[in-house]
């Protein structure tokens, strides 16, 4: 039987329809993703267990015997029984409580399950199923439970005889992608626009064998992609080492059944806050270094500052934007031989003042920054504000023509409307990195401007990066929403200073009648 890529994404979505007469479309994902994958999984066992029934069903085996050449020869991961040696014994698959649905007590049931499937895999699927807490009766009642796994099973099997994992890859993509585009700020804080995430991986360029980390990896696009994009030009993909650090639980599992879902198995996607605490380290407690790093970061994340710590070149980031302090992270989590790495951030880490100005100098001063590259405003699920990639290079790394300077890039008005957000186009993203790897606009002909800027320029200007200062266009075509934000702030506060001391002074001359 053939699948094809629609069929299984229109059962997928009839069966997370079937949730919305209990939660808001924003929190489909905690549930859809788990059920999802672990009908993957049951699938996948199953099959795999019927052709070891088959090939092995002339030889006069125990029942131990029997489960240890199955799990030797036959099977990569274990679906254990739930509630052993009691009248509700019965396997932790997806048919098996299936059967079930009409009984009372099916969240339980699938809480059960999963956390066996857990436990039993403690090496592959280890906090995979994340907090399950929609298993709750109080969360989603037992008949919609049910509703969605009748739904669900209408999709084809999720085995390898019956479909690709470029096709089930692609379903799960597809669902993230549906639950962003409609629930907005909170599945944007984990999915960042596809054609966003292949940009970045074009520019970096990931070879094989190399190692990619992802400091806030979300559902783990940006490492799916850099091994999408190896395959696609003739590399070996899952040769690629895969790490990455997410802040929620939920999201790290997300993340993971994401991976598995594509056939990629080498990786690590651990938990935690990076900035406090990273998980990724060398045996003398500082961080692991990696060939490719990539993120999107939340944007200007409210933290607590480093007291006292090594990545903390050029000072602090302040308490009211982390964005620095991510960037930061990723500089010292470079391979020195070869490490390079893209971020997506806000027009403001360009060219807010303070310990963020001192931050910049420094990392210009190590001539670490190689891109700053403008893209259009409103590309994101939870912000309208343009935002810019910054691509950095290890120390001394960069091509002797991108030595002591700066390369800016204006694609700020590459686009094209949709429904709810601007899209680049195919296009559009390879005229941004034939650009960046040109180094010039084409005589504008592919409607980019592109320069590149000594450092001397750089520091004359006081270490400002806005794009808009080198690239007239930029400046002339559109105003950046974050610098009038700034600008406005910083002359709001300064008048309201200046009337305080106005009134204090009149207030000692004994003049009064001013309000305050």
């Amino acid at each position: 039987m053939v699948v094809t890529q629609q069929e299984i994404e229109n059962r997928l979505w009839d069966a997370a329809d079937e949730l919305r007469v209990a939660m808001p479309e924003a929190q489909y994902s905690s549930v859809v993703f788990p059920l999802m994958f672990w009908k993957y999984l049951s699938d996948t066992w199953e099959h795999t267990h019927q052709i070891f029934l088959k090939e092995n069903e002339n030889l006069d085996l125990s029942a131990e015997e029997a489960d240890e050449v199955e799990y030797s020869n036959y099977q990569t991961f274990k679906i254990p029984l739930i509630f052993p040696g009691t009248v509700a014994e019965r396997r932790a698959s997806w048919s098996s409580i299936l059967a079930t649905v009409a009984q009372h007590g099916l969240g339980q049931r699938v809480r059960a399950s999963l956390q066996a499937i857990e436990s039993a895999n403690p090496d592959k699927f280890s906090r995979l199923f994340g907090s399950m807490t929609w298993t709750s009766e109080a969360v989603l009642p037992g008949e919609v439970l049910a509703s969605v796994m009748r739904a669900m099973d209408r999709t084809p099997k999720m085995h390898e005889g019956n479909m690709s994992h470029d096709v089930l890859g692609g379903a799960y993509e597809y669902l993230l992608k549906r639950f962003s585009d409609g629930s907005g700020t909170r599945a944007g804080q984990f999915f960042t626009p596809r054609e966003v995430v292949e940009l970045i991986i074009e520019l970096l360029d990931p070879k094989n064998h190399e190692s990619v980390y992802d400091p806030t990896c979300g559902s783990g696009g940006m490492l799916i992609a850099a091994a999408s994009l190896l395959k696609a030009r003739g590399g070996r993909g899952y040769t690629l080492s895969l790490n990455g650090q997410e802040a929620v639980t939920d999201t790290a599992g997300v993340a993971r059944m994401n991976l598995f879902m594509h056939n990629l198995t080498d990786f690590k996607v651990e938990v935690g806050d990076t900035l406090r605490d990273p998980r990724f380290k060398k045996p003398d407690g500082s961080v692991k270094q990696f060939d490719v790093i990539v993120a999107n970061p939340p944007y200007s994340l409210k933290w607590k500052p480093w007291t006292n710590d090594p990545r903390a070149i050029g000072g602090v980031a302040p308490q009211s934007s982390a964005d620095w302090a991510f960037v930061q992270h990723m500089i010292a989590s470079m391979d020195p031989k070869k490490g390079r790495a893209g971020v997506v951030l806000p027009h403001g880490v360009l060219f807010r003042g303070g310990q963020e100005a001192a931050i910049r100098r420094r990392v210009l001063g190590d001539d670490l920054l190689e891109a700053v590259i403008g893209l259009p405003s409103n590309l994101f699920y939870n912000t309208t504000i343009p935002t810019c990639i910054l691509v950095f290079r290890a120390p001394g790394t960069k091509a002797l023509g991108r030595q002591d300077g700066v390369l800016f890039i204006d694609a700020s008005t590459r686009f094209t409307k949709a429904k709810n957000r601007h899209v680049l186009t195919r296009t559009d993203i390879a005229d941004v990195v034939a650009a960046y790897h040109s180094g010039s606009d084409g005589n504008g002909e592919a409607g980019l401007s592109a320069r590149f800027v000594p450092a001397t320029e750089i520091a004359a200007n006081g270490h400002d990066l806005n794009v808009g200062r080198y690239i007239k266009q930029a400046a002339a075509e559109q105003e950046d929403l974050g610098t009038l934000i700034d600008a406005y702030n910083i002359a709001r506060a300064e008048r309201q200073k200046t009337e305080q001391r106005m009134l204090e002074v009149l207030s000692a001359a004994g003049i009064e009648g001013f309000d305050e």
